[in-house]
């Protein structure tokens, strides 16, 4: 990505020096003052991104070999799949290029570079972009399952998806584009900023009401078997910690990213924002990371899907 604090551009890596193993050390920033930054190598860049494009295309593959899986939702985990994909993708031919440039492997012109660097930083944002708002399909495609569950089938069906698929990847790839070529502008970085503030909180306003209406019918069935208490506790909070886990994940993953590029606009020149500016090579590997949970939480927990990731594993097409 093409933000200030960004260490993996691959013109930078003409002159620069093979990043060790991972630790968590105190540097220095322009003041003197000490920082705390995690280090994070190559090699660990590249294995995460290996498994997540290995983890995604799976998903892909099993999506499309299986065809009671072609219905909206699973068009969305699908596009979530793909997008996830892309991103770990971006970043594994980034660290590759690196890796060959640094051990002189590989010899490009400084334009060459360039252009190959401006077309991995669009499609890492576009992939980036699109993920986040599949991730907010999949939120409203299962409140309006559970919300408006005798007409879902009239109001999402498979065209409106591929519809809202279409729309998602050419708008993130136009603004993917805008955000890379006026990365420096300030409305860019906030527009960044806000787009993700408002995946967090529609994602956080659904679940939170899709679980309020669960423990809801929970205890409605509860009072028919006389045992209201026990029930209703239960299922409350195991829900609780279903819905904790889902938008805690999201935001530690998502989160430090996008404080990145808050304290761009807020503090640029400031000592202790210049010491976290020097982590982001972490907040990106965080977001490798959720591409890696991704399909953890919103696709193997089918039992349809599962079943057919082991005929494709076992090469049963």
């Amino acid at each position: 990505m093409a933000v200030q604090g960004s260490q993996r551009r691959l013109l930078g890596s003409l002159n620069s020096t093979p990043t060790a193993i991972p630790q968590l050390g105190l540097a220095a920033n322009q003041t003197g003052a000490r920082c705390l930054e995690v280090s994070i190598s190559d090699g660990l860049f590249l294995s995460l991104g290996l498994v997540s494009l290995v983890e995604n295309a799976l998903v892909v593959a099993t999506i499309a070999k299986n065809r009671n899986l072609h219905s909206p939702m699973y068009c969305f985990i699908c596009c979530l799949a793909l997008s996830d994909l892309l991103v770990s993708g971006s970043n594994v031919l980034e660290t590759a290029v690196i890796l060959l440039l640094e051990a002189g492997a590989l010899v490009a012109r400084a334009a060459v570079l360039q252009q190959l660097d401006n077309v991995i930083d669009v499609i890492t944002c576009s992939s980036m972009l699109s993920s986040l708002c599949f991730l907010g399909a999949i939120a409203v495609d299962r409140y309006i399952s559970i919300f408006y569950a005798l007409r879902y089938h009239s109001i999402v069906t498979l065209p409106r998806a591929r519809r809202a698929v279409a729309a998602i990847w050419v708008a993130s790839v136009v603004f993917s584009t805008l955000f890379i070529a006026y990365y420096d502008h300030v409305a860019v970085l906030l527009c960044l900023v806000v787009f993700f503030l408002a995946m967090l909180v529609l994602m956080a306003v659904l679940y939170v009401h899709m679980l309020a209406r669960a423990c809801q019918h929970a205890q409605g069935i509860a009072r028919l078997h006389k045992r209201q208490r026990p029930v209703h506790q239960g299922f409350g909070l195991k829900g609780a910690v279903t819905l904790t886990i889902l938008l805690g994940i999201f935001f530690l993953c998502w989160g430090p990213f996008f404080l990145h590029l808050t304290l761009l606009v807020l503090c640029p020149e400031h000592p202790t924002c210049g010491c976290i500016f020097k982590n982001f090579n972490l907040f990106l590997a965080l977001i490798i990371c959720n591409a890696i949970i991704d399909p953890l939480i919103y696709a193997f927990h089918s039992q349809e899907l599962r079943r057919t990731l082991k005929e494709v594993l076992t090469c049963s097409w």
